[in-house]
């Protein structure tokens, strides 16, 4: 199973989702095939949150010739994917690919960049809309988001998803990059999560940006500055 436990994280380590990214990371990557790269690094990361985090069970089944055993996957009706506006848009449209009966939720949460980033590395965050479906304790909720970097938006996040007394019995953040700042602003505050990335980079610069990072995702996705 290709997910190895890095500290605060794990890591996907899938070569098709470590491919993807390096498109992803690389400048001469133009907005379309930045987009599709998200989309196809969504629904890989939903093969692997499958595949690593949720059980199976056999069922018999009549094929055209014998009755056999097969094996399903249990959980997939109990999904709940929140899709932090804007930049998570096509890699959640990937991960739908994976959990097509998922439900759905929207917040739209970022970062005041004009009052710059606080002498303890967070950023005031402003949240302007959250839709969220109900959330039982059988459901595993999906927070996406490509870029977990100071954690500021991440921890609203998550906030306002267990602000109504929501407990899922699993509560996964998904990301492509992730900043090492971030993962420990959001393991800290929210532990029982699970943090799952397929990349950890060195630092984040004196802007709050990852570094080597991949660019604002959602201006290289939807082509603004």
């Amino acid at each position: 199973m290709p997910i190895e436990e890095r500290g605060d994280a794990h890591l996907i380590t899938h070569a098709l989702a470590k491919d993807t990214l390096s498109k992803l990371r690389d400048v001469e990557t133009e907005q379309v095939a930045f987009r599709k790269g998200l989309v196809k690094l969504g629904r890989i990361c939903g093969y692997e949150v499958i595949d690593g985090s949720m059980e199976t069970e056999f069922v018999s089944i009549e094929t055209p010739l014998a009755e056999t055993t097969g094996e399903r996957v249990k959980g997939l009706d109990d999904v709940v994917i929140v899709n932090v506006l804007r930049a998570a848009t096509p890699f959640v449209e990937g991960l739908l690919k994976a959990f097509p009966r998922a439900k759905q939720g929207v917040i739209s949460a970022g970062r005041n960049e004009e009052a710059g980033m606080g002498d303890d590395g967070t950023f005031p965050i402003e949240i302007d809309y959250t839709k969220l479906p109900d959330i039982t304790e059988r459901d595993t909720v999906i927070v996406a988001d490509p870029m977990l970097a100071t954690g500021s938006t991440m921890c609203a996040v998550l906030d306002h998803v267990l602000s109504e007394g929501a407990d899922p019995e699993r509560l996964i953040v998904l990301s492509a990059v992730s900043a090492p700042d971030g993962l420990l602003r959001v393991s800290e505050a929210f532990p029982d999560t699970d943090l799952l990335t397929v990349a950890i980079d060195d630092h984040l610069n004196e802007e709050g940006f990852i570094v080597p990072g991949l660019g604002d995702a959602g201006d290289r996705a939807f082509r603004t500055t």
